[in-house]
């Protein structure tokens, strides 16, 4: 008989807001099928639960999410987790509740996509990011159904064509985030932004964010198939597995 494994997702909820902790330090929580299966249970939960009006997304540790986990991607067939990455991104944009995301460090490749999904995004000025898929021989498909739709188009060929690291205050510029505070500042600023969200009726958020998110539901429906394509078959390329192969044999 084998121990289960330890859960990489914690939910809790308190004064109106459902928190979804990313727990996953070992890997810097990246996007791994058993987080990711977590992450979308998580969120169910936090919608079924009466007393939640709002989903706040944070990471136990300083890292909110290193993209995809490239040991998995490496050795096995990925149409599966592009897929999902489609599907999770939809589910946070068209979640009944809002979700806040609170980000106090690194951010690479698909947790960018996470983050361009979610409603209200709180950086600390130290948070820093990177599409960093073009390294790697990939393309930045699947998060580009969102990441791309928040982005100014000069600012999104700048970060996904040089796959640069920029900082919380030019994500702010850029439209990635909506704010980027001074890091002593972050607890409270969420809060406040929490606290305020909590006070909306049920009714009044749902047909709000639809209102919102329409015109980014319709994109991710119409080109998530297409995207979904796109980076599986860019991450079983030759190419790709080298480099992937290539950078995991570094980490080591």
């Amino acid at each position: 008989m084998t121990d289960a494994p330890q859960p990489l997702v914690h939910l809790d909820v308190a004064d109106g807001v459902a928190t979804v902790t990313l727990d996953s330090p070992h890997n810097r929580n990246a996007l791994s099928r058993q987080l990711v299966t977590e992450l979308f249970e998580s969120i169910h939960k936090a919608g079924a639960d009466d007393q939640a009006r709002l989903v706040l997304l944070r990471s136990a540790d300083r890292v909110f999410c290193s993209g995809a986990d490239l040991s998995e991607a490496a050795v096995t067939p990925f149409e599966e987790g592009t897929k999902a990455m489609v599907d999770l991104q939809r589910l946070l944009v068209t979640f009944d509740k809002p979700v806040v995301t609170r980000l106090d460090g690194p951010v690479r490749a698909g947790g960018i996509g996470i983050v361009a999904a979610s409603d209200i995004v709180i950086a600390a000025e130290s948070a820093n990011f990177a599409l960093t898929e073009v390294k790697l021989g990939l393309a930045p498909a699947v998060i580009s159904l969102t990441v791309h739709a928040r982005m100014n188009p000069r600012a999104a060929a700048l970060t996904t064509l040089g796959g640069a690291t920029f900082g919380g205050a030019e994500a702010a510029a850029y439209g990635l985030v909506t704010e980027a505070v001074p890091d002593d500042q972050v607890d409270a600023r969420v809060a406040e932004v929490c606290a305020e969200l909590a006070t909306g009726a049920a009714q009044g958020l749902r047909e709000s964010k639809r209102i919102l998110n329409r015109d980014l539901v319709a994109r991710i429906d119409a080109l998530g198939d297409e995207m979904a394509a796109t980076s599986a078959r860019l991450f079983g390329s030759d190419e790709a597995r080298v480099a992937m192969m290539a950078w995991l044999s570094r980490k080591k």
